[in-house]
């Protein structure tokens, strides 16, 4: 399914997203890397072992991308214009390369915009959860959305 006209959404909808995804140490590594986080608790096996965890944590905002990515294709893939922000971020279990994950999206509200008459402002509540049904990652979402073009 592409994503939804801001029309579309009802408050309370609930998506339980189909995609799942298990997290390899490469996107760990290669997430952290590149966004130039050398904490060893994400990149260095041997230094990890000695933490509270046993080994490497993965990378919370590779976390937070993930969580939104798995998302688009059934809210806001080709609708959205922007996201707004992302507010009330929490990781309440730690998540671990290896651990498969899935996402659910909860329509908290919507608007109409104030300033731009063609689209209107959906918040959405995503939480993540892994392989046990542990909720490892959760947040708020503000997004642009488009509204349906009108018939000529």
């Amino acid at each position: 399914m592409a994503g939804l006209w801001f029309e579309e959404f009802t408050d309370g909808m609930v998506f339980n997203h189909e995609w799942s995804r298990t997290i390899t140490e490469t996107d760990n590594v290669w997430f952290s890397l590149l966004t130039m986080n050398v904490q060893p608790l994400h990149i260095d096996a041997h230094y990890a072992a000695k933490s509270e965890w046993g080994k490497p944590l993965v990378n919370s905002l590779f976390t937070l991308g993930l969580l939104i990515g798995m998302t688009v294709n059934d809210t806001t893939l080709n609708t959205t214009l922007a996201n707004l922000g992302m507010t009330d971020v929490r990781f309440p279990k730690p998540l671990f390369q290896g651990d498969s994950v899935k996402v659910r999206t909860i329509v908290r509200s919507k608007r109409e915009s104030k300033s731009r008459p063609n689209e209107g402002i959906v918040n959405f509540y995503h939480e993540m959860t892994n392989q046990n049904g542990d909720v490892v990652a959760t947040c708020e979402r503000a997004a642009l959305m488009r509204k349906q073009p009108k018939a000529a």
